[in-house]
């Protein structure tokens, strides 16, 4: 039967190293940066992520205008295969009226159940291209979350796999330690000579 001894490497004892003592300290540290250091990481991180996209939303509202237009036809040959919020959607021609009066034409992405006549929302850059939508909240959100979780999965798995290798120095420098003493130990047990 096997009995653990809880704190033995924290308690003065001759068979306890200085290696010991090293990976002792060493649990307390992977213990503070896996359930503080990598969330906190990882937080600090989202908040940037929150920041940086929400200056790419503000840069895209202001390059981008929306208006209203009717579709005019669609354009031959084109399949519905890309995806519009979700949604497949085709090219097609669109026209609306400028602010100005004019008549404006464009070809647009719409949605796929779309028919001729019907009107769209269409979003456009300032050359008068189709363009997706700006983002919306929900994606500025999922952003900033799914930075945040992979630095702090990364940050967790660093220090995982550090603490593995120190282990693995220590673990070898305290089995060189325990054969010195040994060496030293074994003659007087076995009378024979060093």
């Amino acid at each position: 039967m096997r009995t653990r001894v809880r704190g033995w490497r924290w308690r003065r004892n001759p068979l306890r190293r200085r290696s010991d003592v090293v990976e002792a300290w060493l649990t307390v540290v992977v213990a503070l940066l896996l359930f503080v250091g990598a969330p906190l990481l990882g937080a600090a991180t989202a908040w940037w992520g929150y920041g940086q996209a929400q200056a790419v939303v503000a840069q895209q509202r202001a390059e981008r205008h929306h208006v209203r237009a009717t579709v005019v036809d669609r354009t031959p040959g084109s399949l519905a295969t890309e995806h519009l919020g979700g949604q497949q959607s085709y090219r097609a021609a669109v026209h609306w009226t400028a602010p100005d009066g004019t008549e404006k034409s464009a070809t647009a992405r719409v949605p796929a159940a779309t028919r001729h006549g019907d009107t769209v929302d269409v979003w456009l850059d300032s050359q008068g291209r189709s363009v997706p939508p700006p983002s919306d909240g929900a994606e500025v959100w999922q952003h900033s979350a799914t930075v945040g979780s992979f630095t702090a999965l990364g940050t967790a798995l660093t220090v995982l796999l550090a603490h593995r290798a120190v282990r693995a120095v220590t673990l070898r420098r305290r089995l060189a330690e325990w054969d010195r003493e040994w060496a030293l130990t074994e003659p007087q047990w076995t009378h024979r000579r060093a």
